[in-house]
């Protein structure tokens, strides 16, 4: 027997096909543009999402030479936060606003005003920012009130995949959770919430406990794409809960760490509580919940580099080389810090007015030097968010299991476990994050008896990376970078403002 995890990130969708062991069968992937038509927005095409799910699928059932009879169910992890508006029938009404996308912060204050700051981190478990769709459709109605008007239905990723798989408008309650408009208490949509940005619930999709059946494939969607008649479609979860799933994460004392786009970390708790040093998701796994932390300028910021500034025709191979060279300099890039705020900042200040900052540079610094500040950034930011976690909760993380593109970096991997001074393990797989979707589907499938079950026998570990000589270096430095954002704070505040008020202007 196979399940099917799907993965629809941030730029590609990726099916992959798993045992029962947990091992990967087979796997296709379809990418897809990001759009930055002006300064703070990030769009997509819906559509694209769905053509690109399509082509994976299909890519990944080919793969399989003849074993697509053997799939049993599939489910589906997603970028979180990205919603988009359709009518009736599903056809998008405009762009799908990315969970980049940070216009609207004036919406975050008019709301907190409204409705308390405490309020809506106990309701949504979310601290206000721009980043939860809440603000972000708020913003959108503000900005285009025609939309408002069409009555619209409200899509994260995973219902709007659904749809076109099922026909059904219904999502998983660990997909919807991030949009910030559930009542994490109640484990239904908040009326009041929903009010405020002028929704009612027919415009919200049904809400289905992650890991119970939410439909089966239509009959002429699964004749295209090759996959089985009457094929189970299992409800899925954001791809950070997803990856705490299937990097096996099932009790305290151990995080995961995704280091993609973004970099995510998560610790199990199985009672709601909230936070300023976290933000409160529901766990995939039954009756528990994920306190996270999110660097939204994780790998992003590698790209960057790579892209924007140096301007490289193929970042991945440019990325490899700086790579080689970042790895034969000494810890702290030549006496070059940087904070790595390159899309805002969430825990533990909840700055959306936060900009990146490169400290110490100098006439003998290169491409390599910025490389690495870049590596050492994330991890001093990680350790910021790490000890914040363990402080609020009183739970020491003893380890710190990674997964995602960076975790292939045995550079990146090392200077975490120096930087955060406790072992980093690499997942077996480093897609665990469509892993932690199919341990749901295997579930689902009958495969293994529960979810729980299901992650014990279908995850794994791999390489350990423990502190090194370093350590003491970094111990020293990070003293420095944890002063960096509080003193400049109010100067960065003052400077992104004017940049707003320049592109409204122009």
């Amino acid at each position: 027997m196979l399940v099917l995890g799907i993965d629809a990130s941030t730029t590609a969708v990726k099916t992959l096909a798993w045992d029962a062991e947990g091992d990967q069968v087979a796997q296709g992937r379809a990418a897809f543009p990001l759009s930055n038509p002006e300064p703070l927005a990030w769009e997509q095409d819906a559509e694209s999402w769905w053509s690109a799910l399509r082509v994976s699928i299909a890519e990944c059932v080919r793969s399989l030479a003849g074993r697509a009879e053997e799939i049993r169910a599939l489910a589906i992890t997603h970028q979180r936060e990205t919603f988009v508006l359709t009518n009736e029938s599903g056809a998008a009404l405009a762009p799908a606003l990315v969970w980049m996308d940070s216009r609207g912060s004036e919406q975050v204050e008019r709301l907190v005003a409204r409705l308390g700051r405490e309020r809506l981190r106990d309701v949504s478990g979310k601290p206000p920012c721009i980043t939860p769709s809440f603000y972000k459709l708020a913003h959108l109605f503000a900005r285009r009130p025609e939309l408002a008007r069409a009555e619209p239905r409200l899509h994260d990723v995973h219902s709007f995949l659904v749809q076109r798989l099922t026909g059904r408008f219904a999502t998983s309650l660990a997909s919807a959770d991030p949009l910030g408009l559930v009542d994490m208490t109640r484990r239904t949509w908040s009326a009041e919430l929903a009010a405020e940005v002028g929704l009612t619930l027919e415009q919200l999709p049904a809400l289905v406990e992650p890991g119970e059946v939410i439909g089966e494939v239509q009959a002429e969607v699964a004749k295209v794409i090759g996959l089985p008649n009457g094929l189970p479609v299992v409800a899925g979860a954001g791809d950070g809960q997803a990856a705490g799933l299937g990097a096996g994460i099932s009790a305290p004392g151990r995080a995961y760490l995704n280091l993609g786009t973004a970099i995510v970390s998560g610790v199990l708790s199985s009672s709601y509580r909230t936070s300023d040093a976290f933000r409160t998701l529901y766990a995939a796994a039954p009756g528990t919940f994920f306190l996270e932390t999110d660097l939204k300028g994780g790998t992003f910021t590698l790209d960057w580099l790579a892209e924007r500034l140096l301007g490289a025709t193929d970042p991945n191979a440019r990325l490899a080389e700086l790579e080689l060279e970042a790895g034969k300099l000494a810890a702290g890039a030549d006496g070059l810090l940087l904070v790595p705020y390159w899309n805002g900042v969430m825990n533990p200040y909840w700055d959306d007015d936060a900009t990146g900052v490169v400290l110490g540079l100098t006439g003998r610094h290169g491409p390599a030097h910025l490389y690495r500040a870049v590596l050492e950034g994330i991890a001093f930011e990680q350790r910021v968010h790490t000890t914040g976690v363990e402080t609020a909760t009183a739970t020491p993380v003893h380890e710190m299991v990674v997964m995602g593109g960076g975790s292939r970096s045995d550079l990146f991997c090392q200077i975490l476990a120096d930087v955060l001074e406790r072992p980093i393990v690499r997942a077996r797989s480093s897609e665990a994050t469509a892993l932690g979707a199919g341990i749901l589907a295997a579930a689902r499938a009958g495969m293994h008896p529960n979810v729980e079950l299901a992650a014990a026998r279908m995850t794994g570990t791999d390489r350990r990376f423990v502190p090194g000589p370093s350590a003491e270096r970094y111990r020293e430095l990070y003293a420095s970078y944890r002063q960096i954002y509080p003193a400049l704070r109010t100067l960065l505040a003052r400077t992104s403002r004017l940049t707003r008020a320049g592109a409204n202007d122009g």
